[in-house]
């Protein structure tokens, strides 16, 4: 048990040290790409770096899986070179249950990235899009492509995007009877949810059919209330991968429901799944490159080879997702390919070095 302990500790260091390194990394090149919007508006530098702060988190479930293989190959990599390895075996204590000590600690690492991804990605990432659009002064990005629909009881809502503050932008809401006819039809263009619920309509035109004929209206102002609570509109706002898992299984569950679309969002929720088999998958197939002949060529031949692995894993996992987008394959398959190969590469490779 000490043993384990031991070994989780080292290769646990090694993890934070490896994610926090990396998670930098990427926080820099966002923060050099939001340079670019300095000047627009009221954006400043302080808010370039705030936005970047704010979406660190989220760039923490993508990087663990090679986090975990960097950090596997230089923690025992590091026992190895002191002998320490050498000295567990001739105890007794198999490669087996050496690497057996760091699947385990994936088990505490795995639960901090859900409640990670469950309670702090989500209102980080809402604040970094509600702080960057008050600062440039226009709409949020990533609702262009059609923005976000939902329906409940006949009426289909559509937004375009979310203004600065609460507000929304190119709001469409469609109303059909129990036959399927469309009944009426209300193009707004912005939306401000009020204190009781409700949203504050303006810039109307309104649609209405009558005797299969529409009739328009261009009302000052509507009062309409929206079947979407607070939260679950503020949870839309962000792209489907910084969504929290629960209410992202259960929005997809929703839209499949109602027979909708939800391809998109099922690939994201997969590709939460996949994150602990990528996990436990690096750490076996870290193992014969420390146990191996590899070991001789020390921490920096490790370094390279564990980078090597993860950006081909990295590679394969942007491949297969966009590949299941285009072709409209499975989600589940196509977000979980890659760790379920990683998972069996890693068994073969751990199991013939056994042997």
């Amino acid at each position: 048990m000490l043993l384990d302990r031991y070994i989780g500790w080292t290769v646990g260091r090694a993890f934070l040290l490896i994610t926090t390194g990396l998670t930098a990394l990427f926080s820099l090149l966002s923060f050099v790409e939001q340079l670019g919007l300095i000047g627009q508006g009221r954006y400043t530098l302080r808010d370039a770096l705030l936005y970047t702060l704010l979406t660190a988190p989220a760039r923490l479930l993508p990087i663990a899986p090679v986090s975990m293989l960097l950090a596997t190959l230089l923690g025992l990599g590091g026992l190895a070179r002191h002998s320490e390895l050498t000295a567990f075996r001739s105890f007794g204590v198999s490669q087996a249950r050496l690497i057996g000590a760091v699947v385990r600690l994936c088990l505490p690492i795995i639960l901090a990235l859900f409640i990670i991804a469950q309670f702090i990605i989500p209102p980080a990432q809402q604040a970094a899009q509600r702080q960057q659009a008050a600062a440039l002064g226009d709409a949020l990005s990533g609702l262009s492509n059609g923005g976000f629909w939902a329906q409940k009881n006949g009426v289909f809502l559509n937004v375009q995007s979310f203004a600065g503050g609460a507000d929304l932008r190119g709001v469409a809401i469609f109303t059909f009877g129990p036959d399927g006819g469309l009944q009426s039809l209300i193009e707004a263009d912005t939306a401000a949810p009020q204190p009781d619920g409700t949203w504050a309509l303006s810039g109307i035109t309104r649609d209405t059919i009558t005797n299969g004929q529409p009739v328009a209206d261009k009302p000052a102002s509507l009062i309409w209330q929206p079947f979407l609570s607070s939260k679950q509109l503020q949870l839309l706002a962000i792209p489907p991968q910084t969504m929290p898992p629960l209410a992202l299984y259960a929005y997809v569950r929703q839209l499949k429901h109602l027979h909708q679309a939800a391809l998109l969002y099922e690939q994201a929720f997969w590709s939460m799944v996949a994150v602990p088999l990528s996990l436990i998958g690096m750490a076996l197939i870290a193992g014969p490159f420390v146990f191996g002949p590899q070991r001789a060529g020390g921490a920096g031949r490790q370094l390279v080879i564990g980078a090597l692995l993860g950006m081909v894993f990295l590679l394969a996992q942007e491949i297969t997702g966009y590949a299941g987008l285009l072709l409209a394959l499975n989600p589940a398959v196509s977000a979980l390919a890659p760790s379920l190969l990683l998972l069996a590469l890693g068994g073969w490779r751990l199991t013939r070095e056994l042997n």
